[in-house]
């Protein structure tokens, strides 16, 4: 009897196709976290002005039932250079509370396949975190280099105050051995997780027509929603929440109004 298959088909050639670079490190994971609704709590006011076409400054105010009440200020400057629609060098980012502590990025460009970042962290006048990171992007791959925390000076104070964690300023997965603020386990500096997520949708109704809402369910047995209304034709959006824990028998709800 004859081979009933007949002779096997030569293997067509790879292609010689180049993958592209994968991007940056940051942004394998904001696209992961961009997917779940952000958690909400007591009253937030946003107030984003454009002065121009590369300074931005925004002002938000949050009224908490669970922490204490703050306010942030926030600019933004964007330089000329832009290799993207999220890329523009050189960019400066501060972040500054009422009680004095500043959250601040610095991202330039020193030549097309290599990127500095460098980002710091004070509470009120001290500093807890620094960090300098250098990237460089291949055709198909990418490598970044993280120092962080360095102890320059030899004798500087090592334990950040309350509140403030090593690494806060860092990417995912290289925080200093960071972890989750609900499921991560902390051992000898590496990060584990258990936790599972994921995200549901559902049809817009009548009573709030073309508007976004979002669900969130995962191991932990909580459950949230999230939505979010535009109020044409002012240039305010509000956006309602609530999210309830049944293993710790805990529920938060809040709104926020944003301007601009």
């Amino acid at each position: 009897m004859g081979n009933a298959w007949g002779p096997a088909a030569p293997r067509a050639p790879r292609r010689g196709e180049n993958l592209g670079n994968p991007g940056s490190f940051d942004e394998l994971h904001r696209q992961c976290k961009e997917v779940f609704p952000q958690q909400m709590e007591g009253v937030k006011l946003i107030v984003n002005k454009a002065l121009s076409s590369h300074f931005q400054v925004t002002h938000t105010v949050h009224m908490s039932t669970l922490g204490p009440s703050n306010y942030h200020f926030n600019a933004t400057f964007v330089g000329d250079r832009q290799l993207g629609p999220t890329e523009a060098f050189p960019t400066l980012v501060g972040d500054m509370d009422n009680s004095g502590s500043l959250n601040a990025q610095i991202l330039h460009l020193l030549a097309e396949r290599i990127r500095t970042k460098a980002v710091f962290q004070t509470h009120q006048a001290k500093f807890v975190t620094w960090q300098f990171d250098g990237e460089y992007r291949g055709d198909d791959c990418t490598a970044t280099l993280t120092l962080g925390n360095p102890d320059l000076l030899g004798g500087s104070e090592r334990h950040p105050p309350p509140g403030v964690g090593w690494g806060d300023g860092l990417p995912p997965a290289a925080g200093g051995g960071r972890s989750h603020p609900d499921t991560g386990r902390q051992i000898h500096g590496f990060q584990l997780g258990g936790d599972a997520q994921c995200r549901l949708w559902w049809c817009p109704c009548e009573l709030l027509p073309q508007s976004q809402r979002a669900g969130l369910l995962d191991s932990n047995w909580s459950v949230g929603a999230v939505l979010e209304k535009k109020l044409p034709p002012l240039p305010v959006t509000l956006a309602l929440g609530a999210f309830l824990n049944h293993w710790k028998n805990r529920f938060h709800c809040g709104f926020s109004v944003i301007v601009g």
